[in-house]
């Protein structure tokens, strides 16, 4: 299995999305509980809320699962949220705080650091690839990491999730146009908004936005009450929910690229 899918396109625009993936090697899985191998944490059916928005632009999608490694925590395991509760680089529990594998069976160091080399570099290596290719055409790159979460999970946030969560590290990783079109965009929609709340972009958007190198990035966490039928298994895609959804991420993708080209150019 490699560890990512790669589709090129022509646009500035690059989608990522780290944590689609469901495999698992069956030398983990094997070590997994019921909860580890159910996977519920997986950022359900996200990439096709996405799929033809802006036609051209570049996917990367993980194939592995986020119980594995995760693609978007820092890889030397530094936490995104200190002091909060967060999940790690290679997790052992749940986004309910429960333990993902049977007991004595989490990896060790040099495990985690295998998993590394095996999924997690290579992920980001394509990513970087892109960026450059992207760059050179353009002379900017707009990276979009696109996430989705439960709406409810006490461990992780007090009370429910509004429908998109927009990251941008405070503004450090795009430029000033960019982050408020795209909140403007999100708040006059018919779905609740935040901008930098719970979640600010993890290690994807924090490493890769430079915009003083034209290179900018941008996360959303969507709710998965926003497109899916439930929160539960069997996860679906809800075609009525997405209907609404998709037409206000086309607009906001389109706002980042519209305002990344007229930044890069002035």
């Amino acid at each position: 299995m490699e560890p990512f899918t790669l589709t090129r396109g022509d646009s500035p625009l690059i989608l990522a999305f780290p944590h689609v993936g469901t495999f698992v090697p069956a030398d983990i899985a094997g070590r997994l509980n019921e909860r580890g191998t159910a996977l519920v944490d997986t950022d359900w059916f996200i990439d096709e809320v996405y799929e033809g928005l802006i036609p051209e632009a570049t996917t990367i999608r993980a194939t592995f699962s986020r119980y594995v490694i995760d693609a978007n925590r820092d890889p030397e395991g530094v936490s995104l949220y200190p002091g909060q509760n967060t999940t790690t680089l290679c997790p052992t529990i749940d986004f309910e705080g429960q333990p993902l594998y049977h007991p004595g069976q989490e990896p060790a160091p040099g495990e985690i650091e295998a998993r590394r080399i095996a999924f997690h570099s290579p992920y980001h290596a394509a990513i970087r690839e892109e960026i450059a290719r992207i760059k050179a055409k353009h002379g900017f790159a707009v990276l979009y990491d696109g996430h989705s979460i439960r709406s409810e999970l006490p461990f992780l946030f007090e009370g429910t999730l509004p429908a998109l969560n927009l990251g941008t590290n405070e503004g450090a990783t795009l430029f000033p146009e960019m982050e408020k079109c795209a909140f403007e965009i999100a708040q006059q929609s018919e779905f609740e908004s935040v901008l930098n709340g719970r979640f600010k972009g993890g290690w994807t958007t924090r490493h890769y936005g430079q915009p003083d190198q034209n290179v900018c990035a941008f996360q959303m966490e969507i709710a998965q009450s926003a497109y899916l039928k439930t929160e539960h298994a069997p996860w679906a895609l809800d075609g009525e929910k997405c209907a609404r959804l998709r037409p206000i991420l086309k607009s906001i993708l389109e706002a980042l690229l519209y305002e990344a080209a007229r930044a890069t150019a002035a």
